[in-house]
Formats: C-alpha cells, structure tokens, sequence
C-alpha cells in the first residue's frame, strides 16, 4: 500500500500539472482525473523524497526538473496493449495491403518501411515483424523494418527486451515455436522474441509533437492507434496531417476501432473501418 504525500493535490496544483503534461505530450487531462494522477504520483514522490505535490511542482519548475517531465509523462501514459490486438488489422495487413506493395514496389530492392508510432511495451510492432515475416517466408524477395516508437522510455524499455509472461503471448502456436524463445530456470513462465525477429525492430523515443520524427518519410504502412483519443481537436488536426506526410503515396494509416476521422480535414481515402490510404 502506498502511503500518500503528507500534502494535498490542490487545484492549483493539478492544474500546473496538467498544463506542463499538455504542453509537452498534447495528453489532456481533464477535472476528472486527478484522482488518477493522484494515485500514480504519490509513489514517484515518496520515491524523490518529496512531501507532497507543491514540492514536486517546485522541482519540475527548477532547472534540475527537465528529466522529471519525461517521468511525469510516463506516469500518466496509458499503456494498454497485447499481441495482434484489435486482430482484423492484421489480417487486413497481411491479405490485403502487403500483398499490393509488394507488387508495386517489384524489384527495386528497397525495404517495406512500418511504423508502429505508439508501441508501448513492443506488443504492436512485434506482432508487426510476425506478419510481415511471415509475409516474407512466402515471399523471400521482400524485405522489410519495423519502426517501433513511443513517448515513454519505461515502455520502450520493456520494447527493447522483447520479453512477456506466457499468458500475455497469445499467439498461434506455430509463430510461438518459430518467433520465440521460452525461457527456463529464472526465466520460467516468460518467452523473448527472437533475435532475429528482434534486429527488425528499430526502437526509439519520439514524441509525436517533436519538430521532426526520426523515421524515415515515404512510409508504407503506419499504425497508430488509440492514440487520438487522449488529444483535443487541434492536436488531432496537427498529428493527422504529420502523419499523412509520412506516408508514401499508396501507404495506409491504421487507427484504432475507438476513432474516428469526422471533423478533421484530409485526403485520406477510408478503405476498411479506422484503415485509410493515402490516395498516389
């Protein structure tokens, strides 16, 4: 049980709290989740040796605080995930959309570029690499990288270790046996994904407003689902247009079941429900 700080959230204090998260992430957090900041600070303060949340205030304003802001934003992250989640997206990305960029691309020796731009704890972008691996086994000429990003480094961490309990790898069998290792001794109960599975994955920090992504533009596929949602109206504007300049002409965005594009200006073209192409 976490013993709370000895002060107080105030009002005043919630609200200096939810302006820097949304200055920085575009995360809104609204009158009715203070209690939930509540409960995911009052660790991170007893942990800083902090009293109570005007003194964290004080340390996010002081020139020491700028590392704490990326912490503060990882508390309040929400970070919900699993293998082949919302599962027809993949089944629509191995049947339908690999099989036409491929074709397209023919030859020309040039990878298939997906981003999974919300990767939280690897689940996406691994479920990812087993599509597009097994999409490859069929077609040994293709060759592709997965770009895995999110906004917080406790989450790529665990992305870039690659390692789950067993009843959160709910995959077929067969990708069990071919794409992971089951762990023994210390590690029992635990799989890691392959290693080379795992040199597909390219694993880095971004934050989806930063000025410039560390992706490379011209993308054919991104995922970046139940992301939106957590934004106001402008910030979903601005992350849409960014996103559909990443994509290559032809690529397709894949959002999640739970958004929607309506009321947001693009030239996206709906091809399946929260699946859109970037028209040539």
């Amino acid at each position: 049980m976490v013993i709370p700080p000895e002060q107080p959230l105030s009002p005043q204090a919630y609200a200096f709290l939810a302006n820097l998260v949304y200055e920085r992430s575009r995360i809104q957090l609204g009158p009715d989740r203070q209690a939930l900041l509540t409960g995911r600070l009052g660790q991170r303060l007893r942990s800083l040796g902090l009293a109570g949340y005007e003194d964290y205030c004080r340390l996010l304003e002081s020139r020491q605080g700028e590392e704490e802001v990326g912490s503060l934003i990882d508390l309040v992250s929400t970070n919900h995930t699993h293998f082949f989640r919302e599962s027809e997206h993949f089944a629509i990305l191995a049947d339908r959309v690999l099989p036409r960029l491929a074709d397209r691309r023919g030859a020309s020796g040039r990878p298939l570029q997906i981003w999974s731009a919300a990767a939280s704890s690897g689940e996406e972008p691994y479920t990812l690499a087993i599509v597009l691996a097994e999409f490859a086994r069929q077609r040994p000429h293709v060759t592709w990288q997965v770009h895995a990003s999110d906004i917080s480094n406790r989450m790529l961490a665990r992305c870039r270790l690659g390692i789950y309990e067993a009843e959160k790898v709910a995959v077929p069998d067969a990708d069990l046996r071919r794409y992971f290792l089951r762990g023994f001794g210390e590690r029992e109960g635990f799989y890691r994904v392959r290693p080379e599975l795992r040199r597909h994955v390219h694993v880095q920090h971004v934050n989806l407003f930063q000025l410039e992504y560390p992706v490379p533009a011209g993308l054919d596929v991104i995922f970046c689902r139940n992301v939106m949602i957590y934004f106001d109206q402008p910030s979903r504007q601005e992350l849409l247009d960014r996103l559909v300049a990443m994509l290559a002409p032809g690529g397709v965005l894949f959002m999640g079941h739970a958004e929607s594009l309506i009321g947001l200006r693009h030239r996206l073209r709906t091809v399946w429900p929260s699946v859109y192409l970037r028209p040539e």
